[in-house]
């Protein structure tokens, strides 16, 4: 189950950034096609004003989403100078106080987006441009706070179990495998 979790969180994310790229794009093209003579006439009458605001609406959508990403996989920037400093015990309860305070803020900051949706479903409101109903662009806060917030959980839960934290490197690319004989530094090339 946390694997189809974990394709799906991808899937979307990766989606999200590849039509927002590809409308922005065409939107583009289309903003300096005007200003060809003989490209004026077919794209004149093409209206893409709307694009912006999806683009915008996309982005905020995969931030969230990226975020809960971001605690699954490791790559959110921690300073550690302090905490690495501390015994072992110590370092240990720190993290883990640290990672259930993310649970905790990520909890609420959900359940208020969540309250403002379920009012905001109420009113006739809608977006400026694409007049999508208003609840549907800020849903993305409610389950992106949560999808964060178990992320926050399931970490917590791993590290106290294994005491190891997700750790992203860099240098890894998923399908290549290093050799033996392949200088690591730049300066061994």
């Amino acid at each position: 189950m946390l694997r189809i979790l974990d394709r799906l969180e991808e899937i979307l994310i990766s989606s999200l950034m590849a039509a927002a790229t590809i409308l922005i794009f065409i939107s583009v093209v289309h903003r300096f096609g005007t200003g060809v003579s003989f490209l004026y006439p077919y794209l004149i009458g093409i209206h893409i004003s709307w694009a912006q605001e999806l683009c915008i609406y996309m982005f905020i959508w995969m931030a969230k989403f990226g975020a809960a990403y971001g605690v699954r996989t490791g790559i959110h920037v921690g300073v550690d100078v302090l905490i690495k400093r501390l015994n072992p015990e110590w370092q240990k309860g720190v993290v883990l106080f640290g990672l259930l305070g993310g649970a905790l803020f990520t909890a609420i900051v959900g359940t208020m987006g969540a309250k403002f949706v379920i009012e905001l479903m109420s009113t006739d409101q809608v977006s400026p441009d694409l007049e999508l109903p208003s609840w549907i662009v800020y849903a993305c806060i409610p389950l992106g706070s949560y999808l964060m917030c178990f992320r926050f959980l399931q970490v917590s839960w791993s590290y106290w179990k294994t005491g190891d934290l997700p750790h992203h490197d860099a240098t890894n690319v998923d399908g290549i495998e290093v050799s033996p004989e392949a200088p690591v530094a730049l300066g061994e090339a």
